[in-house]
């Protein structure tokens, strides 16, 4: 058996230590008003999906430049509004069955991809004796959403007559880049050129829209020639390069306690179906939090964490609710904070080295952090820093 110390004195009570995620609201100022610098246009900060789980940050990113607001549906657009959000708000992605009256009543305004969606919209905005402000969205080459090139046309001028009888205001006209990531990809030329196309398509039927917006996070780091009047960042907010090449701050740190030490020999299998077995005698940490957490059971074999400054590996199987850490002869406590994944700065394995370990994405694994809501805590103040 190893003998343990009991815990450090002034540690919050027993019930709150178990994984929480830090959000440092600095880190995001920075990022808003580095791409304000960066890309000359106003921001559009996007907050679709918990702000990909970094909770409530619209404001901060209000009070450090951006001046627009974007999500993909209509109830997220609306809940910011419940909370006092008053700056313009664009939501992109619903269905035609949307409650678009409670957009227009809210001055949301909303995507168009499609005749129907144009129609209802209308349809909505007439009954509530309102105007519907729009943003028709032109598909330039994901084949996802956005309305595809042979109806643009049709759309376009279908838009201008239900803006002469006062039923919508189009807005803007948007795009999205397929190969943003990729910046020297000549598919950035083309579906740019198709973009260009479309707004001109629009001008030509008589719209004249404000806001004409490309780029997002990739484009508007890499791709100078995708900014027009608005640059939408939503990865780049929280510190992610899609592109994987400008030094963005990174704005999330998971954490984790140590709830179990136990000194075990050689030979001794770990977790479900043994996966690892011990080499010689070791120490194993467990840390209370898993799959069900977001911890993607793909990163096992080669994730790692932090644990007083010095890395270890994750072993076995990552489960639901808990993990096994081979600290080896380490002399720790329970109680000790493990870094689970962070900006880096404290030698912590960063969201980029985890999206490595599971053949994924940053922005998958932010996302989907934090499934517990109980289990997490935003605040701007390192406090597990020893």
């Amino acid at each position: 058996m190893i003998a343990v110390a009991p815990p450090r004195t002034g540690m919050p009570p027993a019930e709150h230590r178990l994984a929480e995620i830090f959000v440092d609201r600095r880190a995001i100022a920075h990022n808003v008003r580095y791409f304000s610098w960066v890309t000359q246009t106003p921001v559009m900060a996007v907050v679709k999906a918990d702000a990909f789980g970094h909770g409530d940050i619209a404001e901060i990113a209000l009070a450090n430049g951006a001046t627009w607001i974007g999500v993909a549906t209509i109830p997220e657009a609306l809940r910011l509004r419940e909370q006092g959000i008053a700056a313009p708000i664009l939501s992109w992605l619903n269905p035609v069955d949307a409650d678009w009256a409670a957009a227009t009543a809210q001055q949301v305004d909303v995507a168009v991809t499609s005749l129907e969606q144009l129609y209802a919209i209308a349809a909505a905005a007439g009954e509530a004796g309102g105007t519907a402000r729009v943003h028709l969205h032109l598909d330039v080459g994901m084949s996802r959403d956005g309305a595809p090139t042979e109806i643009w046309s049709a759309l376009c001028e279908s838009a201008r007559a239900l803006e002469e009888a006062g039923r919508v205001r189009v807005v803007g006209v948007m795009g999205h880049l397929s190969s943003a990531d990729d910046p020297e990809s000549a598919q950035n030329d083309i579906e740019r050129l198709r973009f260009v196309n479309g707004v001109r398509a629009a001008h030509r039927r008589g719209l004249t829209p404000s806001e004409l917006h490309l780029a997002a996070s990739a484009g508007a780091l890499h791709r100078p020639d995708s900014r027009f009047t608005l640059s939408r960042i939503g990865a780049g907010l929280y510190g992610i390069d899609p592109a994987g090449r400008a030094e963005l701050t990174p704005a999330l740190t998971l954490t984790a306690p140590v709830a179990q030490l136990r000194r075990v020999g050689g030979g001794v299998g770990v977790g479900y179906g043994h996966d690892y077995t011990t080499v010689e005698a070791t120490t194993l940490a467990v840390l209370p939090l898993g799959y069900g957490d977001g911890l993607p059971r793909a990163a096992q074999g080669r994730a790692e964490v932090s644990i007083r400054g010095h890395r270890f590996p994750i072993v076995g199987r990552i489960s639901m609710d808990q993990v096994v850490v081979d600290v080896g002869n380490a002399q720790l406590e329970l109680g000790d904070v493990a870094l689970v994944m962070g900006p880096g700065g404290r030698g912590e394995p960063t969201v980029r080295e985890w999206a490595a370990w599971s053949g994924t994405i940053e922005h998958e694994l932010v996302t989907r952090l934090g499934v517990r809501s109980s289990r997490v805590l935003r605040t701007s103040d390192a406090r597990w820093a020893r």
